[in-house]
């Protein structure tokens, strides 16, 4: 008997999603301003061979995050870059960024730049 409620026990441990705190204040402000940054930049972004306009590209992150975030995978900012804004979780094909003329980027080379420009300030 006591096997079985061990056994009762680990599986629904395993089934619900452990709680997770939403992220310290500062790293929450930082991810805040990446999501804006992509949103309100006019860029095009590229995923999995297809361009979008940067509020789907925003909205796209900003799930994959909230995804992320639920089950406990991100724990720095430089995590939110790396797992939810650098590549395709599906295809692990890189996600481009193109602004204007100037050349195609890496995502999340394009968005660490960003991150250190907010943080130099």
């Amino acid at each position: 008997m006591r096997t079985a409620s061990a056994w009762v026990v680990a599986l629904g441990l395993a089934i619900v999603p452990a709680a997770r705190a939403e992220p310290p204040a500062f790293m929450q402000q930082e991810i805040d301003y990446l999501l804006r940054h992509i949103g309100e930049s006019g860029c095009d972004f590229e995923r999995n061979g297809t361009w979008s306009d940067a509020r789907t590209a925003e909205a796209h992150v900003r799930m994959k995050y909230d995804y992320l975030v639920s089950s406990g995978r991100i724990d720095t900012t430089q995590d939110f870059i790396d797992k939810a804004a650098t590549a395709s979780s599906m295809s692990g094909r890189p996600y481009e960024v193109r602004c204007g003329r100037h050349p195609t980027l890496p995502t999340g080379a394009w968005l660490n730049e960003a991150l250190r420009r907010y943080r130099a300030r």
